[in-house]
């Protein structure tokens, strides 16, 4: 007889989602508001994201959204 092998014990909190990807594009440096100017996500979405389900992952990646669109527009009327 043989025993089906052994699954490791699930994680329970996973920082990867199908659903969501992680907006992370590993280019980390925060601002004075601590804001990554990488992805746009405030210091504590970044802590919060692992454990976040994922409409609280839409709902960051839609904030971060709307930093990177104002950096954009702050950026293009000084230029």
């Amino acid at each position: 007889m043989t025993s089906a092998p052994v699954r490791p014990p699930k994680p329970l909190f996973s920082n990867v989602s199908p659903a969501v990807p992680s907006p992370c594009i590993s280019l980390c440096r925060l601002d004075e508001q601590k804001v990554c100017r990488g992805c746009f996500r405030h210091v504590e979405d970044i802590r919060e994201w692992r454990s976040a389900d994922d409409d609280r992952r839409r709902q960051i990646r839609a904030n971060a959204d709307t930093r990177r669109a104002a950096a954009d527009s702050d950026q293009a009327a000084d230029a």
